[in-house]
């Protein structure tokens, strides 16, 4: 221990193993950030902009585009630094800031999701009560608050674990942010315990709500099945099928990475699967709620006829007072 040298910098060697690729990777994760900037902000004013989506459903969506921003925003930016930088280098705070910030995006964005489940439960199963005795504006504020509130408080906790460890010798991250398996690689002490303890915190943050989520669905499927009407069913799963599909797509993705087993982990297998839940999942999440959802779909199309009409409105009025 004495020989060794404390780390002030890490070294993120994540997706360097084809350096002649960097530039096209670059492009590639260029347009995906964009796409993910533009589909969620897009949903986020459309929300903001029609007052029928003005309701917790809506509510908690266009939470759920600001989170994936955040979430995003704090993967991409210094990955693509990355695929042009010499040096892809990260400091020992910025990689705390960053493993905090992607740990708490990802928290709130598990809780907001089971919020929306159970807005969905509330709005099937109690249809009658959903709005004026259910789900108030005044406890949707307060469930985003909570998921919030929660993420911060835990993920606190957890990054000043983590970044409590000497780290000292090799200072090369094989991934392209820091997360908390090869961080925690590097530590040269014993951190099993402290690893239970962080096992311990994802599944509180992760399968708490998943729980809650299954049994929300569960009552949902069954309050469905019982509806006398094929119209009727169908138009009640409808309001579900995003976002049952944006938790499929978030969970699974996370639950292999993080339950498989090791035999069959590798650092390249580990960045492949994490690419999908940090990059790719907020990008498809905008694209499934424009393509399945047909409130935010319309909703899109007027405010897109209203802005051209606008448009096209007060060039012939200057026309008009041109001639």
């Amino acid at each position: 221990m004495e020989n060794q040298t404390n780390v002030n910098e890490f070294i993120l060697v994540g997706l360097s193993k084809y350096p002649e690729l960097h530039f096209f990777f670059f492009l590639v994760f260029l347009v995906i950030y964009l796409i993910t900037l533009v589909g969620n902000v897009i949903i986020m004013l459309v929300i903001r902009a029609d007052p029928h989506l003005h309701t917790p459903m809506y509510f908690f969506l266009s939470h759920l585009s600001f989170v994936d921003i955040c979430y995003s925003s704090t993967i991409v930016p210094k990955m693509l630094v990355n695929f042009l930088a010499k040096h892809k280098t990260i400091s020992v705070k910025g990689c705390l800031a960053q493993m905090f910030f992607i740990l708490l995006s990802a928290g709130t964005e598990v809780f907001v999701l089971s919020a929306m489940a159970y807005d969905r439960y509330a709005a099937i199963c109690h249809p009658l009560h959903y709005v004026e005795t259910i789900m108030s504006g005044r406890l949707c504020a307060q469930l985003v608050a909570a998921s919030w509130t929660i993420g911060i408080s835990v993920e606190i906790v957890q990054t000043t674990w983590i970044f409590s460890l000497p780290f000292c010798g090799s200072n090369c991250i094989h991934h392209f942010f820091c997360d908390i398996p090869p961080v925690v690689k590097m530590a040269c002490t014993d951190t099993s315990k402290k690893r239970n303890y962080g096992l311990n915190c994802v599944s509180f943050v992760h399968y708490g709500p998943f729980l809650l989520i299954t049994v929300s669905y569960i009552c949902i499927i069954s309050t469905i099945l019982k509806l006398p009407s094929a119209e009727g069913r169908r138009k009640a799963f409808s309001t579900c099928s995003s976002h049952l599909m944006v938790v499929t797509l978030f969970y699974g993705t996370a639950l292999f990475t993080y339950l498989r087993p090791k035999s069959i982990s590798t650092p390249e297998s580990d960045q492949m699967i994490s690419l999908m839940y940090t990059v790719v999942t907020p990008v498809l999440n905008p694209i499934i709620c424009m393509l399945m959802n047909k409130e935010v779909k319309g909703a899109f199309r007027k405010t897109i006829e209203k802005s051209l009409f606008s448009h096209n409105w007060r060039n012939q009025r200057m026309n008009d007072r041109v001639s």
